[in-house]
């Protein structure tokens, strides 16, 4: 465990990220070093890179990932079928 002792600009600025990113501060700042260590070559998995955003999209109830092998299927009949006949 680590305390942190902010100035008033960081703080300030470390408030507003919770706000409109809807986390916590121990979240905004966990990211912002994943970020640093990034930017300094250490290797940081795909998941600790995405894990901010997994879970926070709504499909709207459209259960999108039904039938996705049937969609996908149709989509590219369709387009082969507008390429032959075009």
């Amino acid at each position: 465990m680590t305390s942190v002792r902010l100035d008033l600009k960081t703080e300030t600025t470390l408030k507003r990220l919770t706000l409109r990113r809807g986390q916590t501060k121990s979240e905004v700042i966990r990211d912002a070093i994943a970020r640093l260590a990034e930017e300094d070559g250490e290797r940081v998995s795909a998941y600790q890179r995405l894990r901010s955003f997994i879970g926070v999209f709504d499909s709207g109830g459209q259960q999108l990932s039904e039938n996705t092998g049937r969609k996908l299927r149709e989509l590219l009949d369709e387009r082969r079928r507008a390429r032959d006949s075009g």
